[in-house]
């Protein structure tokens, strides 16, 4: 059984240019998700109050997805591109109960 699990992460001051060149590669594992059914949302934080922040960039991100448990749903957050490229300062992961939709 496959529960929700919240993925947050934040990135670090002045990391857009790596968050721009590793974002193929974290698509990839994003779609990855959705097409075996597994995603829920996911998607950037805007610095600024603009769907394109332009080079104020992004301050996080938020995936939404299910996992076999919260220890997978961590393993896979830790082998994200942008972890390995230092695009995250921290990462969060949390169960998350859908009620609406």
């Amino acid at each position: 059984m496959s529960l929700f699990y919240a993925i947050m992460g934040e990135d670090a001051p002045g990391s857009l240019d790596k968050r721009l060149a590793a974002r193929p590669d974290h698509l990839a594992r994003l779609n990855t998700l959705k097409d075996e059914g597994r995603l829920l949302l996911a998607g950037p934080f805007p610095a600024v109050d603009s769907p394109d922040p332009g080079p104020a960039g992004f301050s996080g991100s938020l995936i939404v997805a299910a996992f076999a448990s919260l220890d997978d749903a961590r393993a896979w957050a830790e082998a994200d591109p942008y972890v390995a490229a230092g695009v995250y300062a921290r990462v969060t992961v949390k169960p998350f109960k859908r009620v609406l939709p």
